[in-house]
């Protein structure tokens, strides 16, 4: 059986020699549109995370049985097209939950804490020269007492909303499928959620519901100073709100995830006057070592239970 793996570079160190138990493995760092056909023509086992699978390179590899997704979203696949032609879909889900949330915190901590503000006082010598022990030009909060709006009360955010209420934090929420109820959490509408809430963070996936969910009418709800960090799908929130609003007004906006990945060179939030108000991060909230020992894994899985 020969296995094909078209995106191992968003694997980084992780072992992926588990594969060879299956048989022939071939591995490609990156692979290109123009490149998938050639090198899975004779596959019988498809590993991906963003190459995208069509119906057509689907019907021209005649051997291919089984197409596994290394993540949990599975819209590079034409999965209709798949079932069709009798192909096997798997993913892999809940392996970066525990990553994600400690980076929703990470993510929070650095924008509130004024932490790039203040690391850079004191290696360019601002603070040496000050003369004095302290420095509270940057005010920052408790995350007690404060509102914290969840759009998307998924597993990762029930996980968010437990460790936020652990930090004394008052947790509400929005459901975007209106399918969550949790009797734990007050559920409100998206117009309270994003006026009343200090903190706003989306762990809901990209449909028709949220594809640009929070465009600038939304976010210009936000009182001054909350924070809103987006941790679910790029295309929820407008960037092009995101950059004029932060240079109008004093909101923190937290991104690891973008429209269009890798963000291009061309994208407003890189010309940003208020740098401080904008942290961003290259979609790595999934990616902690143990979250990517937990997917190849899930994947090894997938391939035993299929063959």
């Amino acid at each position: 059986m020969k296995i094909v793996l078209l995106d191992t570079i968003t694997f980084g160190d992780t072992d992926l020699s588990g594969f060879n138990q299956f048989g022939d493995v071939v591995a490609y760092e990156k692979t290109t549109a123009e490149q998938t056909q050639e090198r899975v023509i004779d596959a019988d086992v498809i590993v991906t995370n963003k190459v995208v699978i069509t119906k057509e390179i689907m019907k021209n590899s005649n051997n291919l049985k089984l197409i596994c997704i290394a993540a949990t979203g599975m819209n590079n696949v034409d999965l209709e097209a798949a079932k069709e032609l009798g192909i096997e879909v798997k993913n892999v889900s809940g392996y970066s939950t525990d990553s994600v949330i400690q980076h929703t915190f990470s993510m929070l901590f650095y924008l509130m804490g004024h932490s790039r503000y203040y690391d850079e006082s004191v290696k360019d010598g601002t603070y040496s020269q000050s003369g004095i022990f302290t420095d509270v030009s940057r005010p920052f909060f408790e995350v007690k007492n404060k509102k914290w709006g969840i759009i998307g009360l998924g597993e990762i955010g029930r996980g968010v909303a437990k460790v936020a209420s652990c930090f004394g934090a008052d947790v509400y929420y929005f459901s975007t499928s209106g399918k969550n109820n949790n009797d734990e959490y007050t559920s409100v509408d998206l117009k309270t959620l994003m006026s009343t809430s200090d903190i706003i963070t989306i762990h809901a996936p990209l449909n028709e519901q949220t594809n640009n969910l929070l465009d600038e009418t939304q976010l210009s709800l936000c009182k001054e100073g909350a924070i809103v960090l987006n941790l679910g799908r790029g295309g929820i929130i407008n960037e092009d709100a995101v950059a004029k609003l932060v240079d109008q007004k004093e909101l923190y906006f937290g991104l690891d995830v973008f429209t269009k990945e890798p963000l291009p060179s061309e994208s407003p939030l890189l010309a940003v006057k208020n740098k401080n108000r904008l942290y961003m991060t290259p979609h790595i909230a999934w990616t902690s070592v143990e979250a990517r020992d937990e997917l190849i894994a899930g994947v090894i899985k997938n391939i035993e239970v299929s063959l």
